[in-house]
C-alpha cells in the first residue's frame, strides 16, 4: 500500500488476502491437474505448454498494468484537462492530495451524460482521474469530493495492481486452457491412446476442469473487487469526514442510471470493474440476484457502512 493518510480496514484487507490466497490455491491446483493430463495421456510436455502460457500471461498483464490509464481514457473517450480548462475539479483534487499526503494525478473528462467517475494507473505517479461531465452537473462540491476521495483510494491502495495480480491468473489459466485443448485437437494425443478414446476424455477433461476453475476464479475475482469498492468508500469517507457525501452522491448517481439510454450503458459496461457506479439501470428485487456476479457491493450494503462510519464519527 502507498504511504499515505488514507484509513486503512484491517478487517476488509485481511478478506481480501484470503480472496488472493484461494485464488493462487485454486489456480495451482488446476496448473497440477492439467500438467497429470498432458503428461499422462499427451506426447506434448506439460511444462512447455505452461511455459508459454505464462509468458504470453505476462505479456498481456504488463500491457495491462502499465497501460492501464490510457486503456481507459481511450475506452472512455476522455481528454485530459488543465487548471484552467477545469479549475473547480482541479480544486477538489488539489485539496484531497493535500488530505492524503500524495501525488496530484492526471485528470480528465469525458464528454458523457451518463454520471460516473473512475481512476486508475499502475501508482500515484502515473494515475489519471475521470470525472463524466454528467457526474460534475449533477453533484456539488462536497458530493464531487466524496466520489473523488474514493477513487483516489484506489490508486493510494494500489488496487489496480492487486486485480491485475488476481487477473493475471485467470488469464494463463485461460490460456493454458486453449493450448492444451488445440495441442490434442490437432494431433498431440498418443496413437495409441487414441484408438482406445483417451484423446477425447482428455480433452473432455481439460474442457471439465477449466469450466469449474473459471466459474471458481469468476466468482472470487468478483468477491475481490466488491471488498476494493467497500474499502474505497471507507477510506474515502474518513479522509473527507464527510460520508453523508458520498452517500448522498451514491444515491444521486444510481438513480440518475435509470434515465440513461440502454445504448449508453451497454457502450460503458467494458468500463464497470472501473467505475464509481456500474452502469447499468436498477431493477428493484432483480438487481440482487446479479450481486453476487457484481464487481460493486449493492447500493444498500455501501450505504449501511457509509451510516456505520457516520455514527462512529459522531461519537
Amino acid at each position: 500500500m502507498a504511504r499515505t493518510r488514507y484509513a486503512t480496514d484491517r478487517g476488509l484487507i485481511a478478506r481480501m488476502g484470503a480472496t488472493m490466497f484461494l485464488l493462487g490455491l485454486v489456480f495451482t491446483a488446476f496448473i497440477v491437474v492439467l500438467v497429470l493430463l498432458l503428461e499422462r495421456f499427451s506426447t506434448i510436455s506439460g511444462g512447455g505448454i505452461i511455459f508459454i502460457a505464462v509468458l504470453f500471461g505476462v505479456a498481456m498483464t504488463f500491457g495491462s498494468y502499465f497501460w492501464s490509464d490510457k486503456i481507459a481514457l481511450s475506452a472512455a473517450r476522455a481528454h485530459e484537462v488543465s487548471p484552467q480548462q477545469a479549475p473547480e475539479l482541479h480544486g477538489v483534487i488539489d485539496r484531497l492530495c493535500a488530505l492524503a499526503d500524495m501525488p496530484k494525478p492526471r485528470v480528465a473528462i469525458a464528454d458523457a451524460d451518463m454520471p460516473n467517475a473512475f481512476a486508475t494507473g499502475r501508482n500515484s505517479s502515473h494515475a489519471v482521474v475521470c470525472v463524466t461531465t454528467g457526474l460534475l452537473r449533477r453533484l456539488d462540491r462536497n458530493e464531487l469530493e466524496g466520489v473523488l476521495a474514493h477513487e483516489m483510494s484506489h490508486v493510494a491502495h494500489r488496487d489496480v495492481a492487486v486485480m491485475t495480480i488476481a487477473s493475471f491468473l485467470g488469464i494463463v489459466a485461460g490460456l493454458l486452457v486453449r493450448f492444451a485443448f488445440y495441442s490434442e485437437l490437432f494431433g498431440g494425443g498418443r496413437r495409441g491412446n487414441d484408438q482406445n478414446g483417451y484423446g477425447a476424455i482428455v480433452m473432455l477433461g481439460i474442457l471439465a476442469v477449466s469450466i469449474v476453475v473459471y466459474a471458481i476464479s469468476f466468482l472470487l475475482i468478483r468477491l475481490l473487487s466488491r471488498y476494493r469498492e467497500l474499502s474505497a468508500d471507507r477510506s474515502g469517507a474518513l479522509l473527507t469526514g464527510q460520508p453523508s457525501a458520498l452517500a448522498s452522491a451514491l444515491q444521486k448517481v444510481s438513480g440518475s442510471m435509470n434515465a440513461i439510454p440502454t445504448k449508453d450503458l451497454r457502450a460503458a459496461e467494458p468500463l464497470n470493474a472501473f467505475y464509481f457506479i456500474p452502469a447499468f439501470k436498477a431493477r428493484g428485487k432483480e438487481v440482487s440476484l446479479n450481486n453476487l456476479f457484481s464487481t460493486h457491493p449493492s447500493l444498500e450494503r455501501r450505504l449501511r457502512q457509509l451510516s456505520e462510519i457516520s455514527e462512529q464519527l459522531s461519537r
